[in-house]
């Protein structure tokens, strides 16, 4: 086996299609261009990213002051969580007020100032949009119970307790796990998806849509980019309420409530409303967050000729690896087979209509690499680097997780009171009810689980806090900071940081990472992920080792020097037709 430096590799060409093959491909993928698809999009959870009055809570002010730093990842467009008026049931996802700004975020003054800034540096900004249900401390929700024939009644959904209790619907936070909620003031029930503090809007009563188009076009006239939107697909409901079994969950549903809640009456009516009233207006991008969406159903969505919206993301990629009947526990033997059939088989659902996204983090997520890396310090920065270059060279819409960029870890708390989640605190009391393992709960969200892992503050600095904040954080910054931060990562050129700057620059010049057929190769291989990106005749190869030991791939030809696009390693070792990739080695060829 011989060691060769990567400036004089010999390589290959891949004749894993014919010319044909390969011209029939880019013919029937290659789509209209728009800036949405060509974007690299940066997630960032307000409330983590940066403090700048001492409250602990991160705050507009604190990314306008890191706008360089954004400007400098090559990036396009942020994605900020919902930063509206909200009393903070679930960290903004109850809103109380659609056309203000959180308090402790700041003030509209500031959201304008961001907005201004952002666009002077040629950054787009897209909202949460957060319609499926609003707070309960919002007017129209206090209006609602009030009585029975307040004007704002129906603007909620409302079943008499004369009727009896209503048909189970599932409500994700709540402890006994119950979507419904007994009100006294009308002695009624009122219906909510997630917690009892975010009852869902009811969507079949035109006023509210209307209510909702209105504010929509309102901050498209702000200047606004885009909408997120947050489990769209739930809005549409059938207000009978019909019973519900497993048998029919089971045969219609692929026996999932997400499914069920997701296949509303008149849902596709409504989204074609809400293009036609507000999106077809603007060149902006909206996403749809894809609870319950099954490849059979996602392009209902994002079909151009539907007129719906631009794209949306799925959760089979970030659902894989579970442990079934546990809340989040992850089995660390997952299949990378099975992780390669899931983003190949949702590949295949865009080939010559919709668009598709890719991500392996967010705010409800555990860290990309703690999650499907490997954050030991030996593996950590390697495996960092191969997951970024993953989704950098898959085609889609990438969005990227803050911190993900210096390689950011899991928190991994040792006790229930340093969480701040409302999911994980309703686990655990549904454990601590139920005589569970408390302790097993505890260890289990270190790794697979606990949304909390995804939101600890930002990691500026080794000083105290990380320069998140002068104050106490509202989430404890991870112990690890003093090793893992901006401020080291920014002048290390081998950096986690300085390598995503690098993959989103390639990925820009090299268009064929947009635009290009994907095809993958060697699929039954359970330790790397090959596979090639083909437009017009060019066509880079992708090699993936996502072990933390060497693996051989073998590929059919070796002919002749090729262009080396990136490499997370500065070495790589072949014979003949062998390449033999380090532990979570990664590496782009331009074979033509």
């Amino acid at each position: 086996m011989t060691r060769l430096i990567i400036l004089s590799l010999i390589f290959l060409t891949l004749n894993s299609c014919s010319k044909k093959t390969e011209k029939n491909l880019e013919e029937k993928t290659f789509p209209k261009k728009e800036w949405w698809k060509e974007a690299v999009v940066y997630q960032i959870y307000p409330r983590s990213f940066k403090d700048t009055d001492g409250d602990g809570v991160g705050d507009l002010k604190g990314i306008i002051s890191k706008l360089e730093y954004i400007k400098s990842l090559g990036i396009d467009v942020v994605w900020l969580n919902p930063i509206y008026g909200s009393p903070n049931a679930d960290n903004g996802y109850d809103i109380s007020d659609y056309q203000s700004i959180m308090k402790e975020f700041g003030t509209m003054e500031d959201f304008d100032a961001l907005l201004k800034g952002m666009h002077e540096k040629g950054l787009k900004l897209v909202m949460d949009l957060v319609v499926n249900h609003s707070s309960d401390e919002h007017k129209w929700f206090q209006e609602s119970k009030k009585s029975r024939d307040n004007p704002y009644r129906d603007y909620y959904h409302w079943w008499p307790a004369e009727k009896g209790k209503p048909a189970f619907r599932p409500g994700a936070f709540e402890v006994d796990g119950s979507g419904w909620r007994y009100d006294k003031t009308t002695n009624a029930y009122y219906l909510h998806y997630f917690s009892y503090k975010q009852p869902d809007l009811n969507w079949e009563n035109p006023k509210v849509r209307q209510e909702i188009y209105k504010m929509m076009n309102w901050w498209f006239k702000k200047g606004i980019d885009g909408f997120r939107m947050d489990v769209i697909p739930f809005i549409a409901k059938d207000t009978t309420f019909p019973v519900i079994t497993q048998e029919e969950l089971n045969k219609n549903y692929e026996g999932r409530w997400d499914v069920y809640m997701a296949s509303g009456p008149h849902l596709h009516d409504y989204l074609h409303e809400m293009n036609k009233e507000v999106l077809s207006k603007y060149d902006v991008m909206s996403l749809a967050e894809g609870a319950g969406m099954l490849k059979s159903t996602a392009l209902n969505f994002v079909d151009e000729d539907r007129e719906e919206l631009n794209m949306g993301y799925h959760f089979d990629g970030v659902n894989l690896g579970y442990v079934p009947g546990y809340f989040k526990k992850m089995n660390p033997n997952w299949s990378l087979v099975e992780f390669k059939k899931i983003y190949s088989d949702w590949d295949a659902v865009y080939k010559t209509k919709g668009w598709g996204t890719i991500y392996l983090g967010n705010h409800d997520q555990p860290r990309m690499v703690t999650r499907w890396g490997n954050d030991v310090p030996e593996f950590r920065e390697y495996s960092s680097k191969m997951l970024t270059t993953f989704l950098l060279s898959m085609k889609g819409t990438p969005y990227y997780y803050y911190g993900d960029e210096i390689g950011m870890t899991n928190a991994k708390f040792d006790k229930i009171e340093d969480y701040r989640d409302i999911e994980t605190i309703a686990e655990y009391e549904k454990i601590k009810t139920t005589g569970g393992d408390l302790n097993q709960f505890i260890e289990d969200q270190k790794s697979g689980g606990a949304r909390d892992n995804g939101r600890t503050p930002m990691q500026w600095n080794a000083s105290n806090n990380a320069n998140f904040t002068a104050g106490e954080p509202w989430l404890s910054v991870n112990k690890n900071h003093a090793d893992i931060n901006v401020e080291i990562q920014d002048k290390d050129p081998n950096s986690i940081l300085n390598y995503f700057r690098k993959m989103v620059k390639l990925r820009k010049e090299n268009d064929v990472l947009i635009y290009g057929a994907y095809q993958l190769l060697d699929e039954a291989n359970n330790e790397t992920y090959t596979f090639t990106r083909t437009l017009n005749g060019r066509k880079v190869l992708v090699l993936l080792n996502f072990t933390e030991h060497d693996s051989k791939v073998v590929l059919p030809e070796i002919s002749k020097i090729p262009e080396v696009l990136i490499n997370n390693y500065e070495t790589a070792d072949i014979t003949e037709n062998t390449i033999t990739l380090q532990p979570y080695q990664a590496i782009l060829f331009k074979l033509n």
